[in-house]
């Protein structure tokens, strides 16, 4: 699949304007610093819907990753495959108007604006394609697969960072969401500190404001906590074979 740039329409550059100056007034002291230098790198303006060529081009010579034109969610297999080989799966599409605010698949301008930047920091792209290594070794097991959505979902889509400057975001869920970017880093819900064995066995819904919030220190963090995602998935995976079958 490629982006068809001459499908946009006058909507779909209103839409990515309107999205895009909403958002980026909350970012600087909100997002981590390898966001907002990831953005700049990748160039990304309110008048102008991304041209996947020309963000290859840059992320290519940064980290080696490129984006995938996908139609939307793809099977287990298709995501881990892509990003096993530094292929980012993104949409070409953008919502409606209508959809401002509410969008139940991830779009455009989640899949670009909240996903690419941070594409540009090595640390955290070796960890999304050693991530999706293991996930490949397990496409058909779904326990095992839902226990990886779970690292995902608490990292790479809603995960926080400690920085110097204070608490920052860098999960593409919160950056493409003007009122969870302002909810995550409030005093309501509560924060803990990133802990393997805890996210796995944490459940999460799709359809409302996280209820909790998991907090690294460093992307070198995220990538040294591969190898007990490895022994801590390959455990419970066991144990939930050994449990005895209900009739």
């Amino acid at each position: 699949m490629k982006q068809i740039y001459g499908s946009y329409n006058e909507e779909d550059f209103q839409v990515w304007k309107r999205l895009y100056d909403r958002q980026i007034q909350n970012l600087p002291t909100a997002a981590t610093k390898a966001y907002m230098e990831g953005l700049d790198k990748v160039s990304f303006v309110p008048e102008k819907i991304p041209i996947f060529k020309e963000t290859n081009d840059v992320l290519e010579g940064l980290t080696g990753w490129r984006l995938a034109v996908v139609p939307g969610i793809v099977p287990d297999y298709t995501f881990f495959e892509l990003m096993s080989n530094k292929r980012f799966p993104a949409t070409t599409w953008l919502r409606k108007m209508k959809e401002i605010d509410y969008l139940e698949e991830p779009d455009m301008f989640h899949d670009v604006f909240a996903h690419v930047p941070l594409l540009s920091n090595q640390s955290f792209v070796n960890f999304l394609e050693e991530l999706s290594v293991i996930g490949l070794g397990y496409v058909g097991n779904d326990y095992a697969i839902e226990i990886l959505s779970r690292i995902y979902w608490f990292t790479v889509e809603f995960g926080l960072i400690q920085e110097k400057d204070g608490l920052r975001i860098y999960g593409a869920g919160i950056l493409s969401s003007a009122g969870e970017t302002k909810y995550s880093l409030s005093d309501e819900p509560p924060k803990y500190d990133f802990d393997v064995r805890t996210i796995a066995n944490t459940s999460f819904r799709k359809d409302v404001f996280q209820e909790r919030y998991f907090v690294i220190q460093s992307y070198e963090q995220l990538y040294e906590s591969l190898g007990e995602i490895k022994e801590v998935l390959a455990e419970m995976v066991e144990k939930r074979m050994e449990e005895p079958v209900v009739a």
